[in-house]
């Protein structure tokens, strides 16, 4: 599978935990609430860090979600980039639980900025595999939105 093949699954899997939703009536807040039954991620925390509306989801939102959560603007640029930069993304993602892009974008410009230089894609790669993907005993302070980690 191509690393632009994983990210459309992943952006439908998000789309489909979505329309997972169903209504129901929230006693103490006297109104009309959406609950999931999500297999993939975890809708509630997505909904909440990203303020989706609720009542107007799309597939094309759901890829959008899933490229910011990688570190991308959106979801052309994800699919635009690099071999490199997208097994990067693809990284990001099965490493969430350990480093957010947010974290990771941090870490990186703080490297070049004492390094006084300014990382190729394939650097940045060859760091993220060296310090967080082959390293246990990371946690990431943002949420890992899978409800899993999945199979690669």
């Amino acid at each position: 599978m191509t690393h632009t093949e994983f990210f459309k699954l992943q952006a439908k899997n998000l789309f489909r935990d979505y329309q997972s939703k169903t209504k129901v009536f929230d006693q103490v807040i006297g109104d009309f609430l959406y609950e999931y039954s999500p297999k993939y991620f975890n809708i509630a925390s997505i909904v909440l860090y990203f303020d989706i509306d609720e009542e107007d989801f799309s597939l094309m939102k759901a890829q959008h979600i899933i490229a910011k959560i990688i570190g991308f603007r959106k979801w052309t640029d994800l699919l635009n980039a690099s071999e490199v930069e997208q097994e990067l993304a693809k990284l990001l993602f099965d490493n969430q639980d350990k480093i957010s892009a947010e974290d990771w974008e941090m870490y990186i410009l703080g490297a070049e900025r004492d390094n006084n230089t300014t990382f190729d894609p394939d650097t940045r790669l060859e760091i993220f595999k060296q310090v967080f993907a082959n390293v246990e005993g990371h946690v990431s302070t943002f949420p890992d939105y899978r409800l899993h980690k999945q199979a690669s």
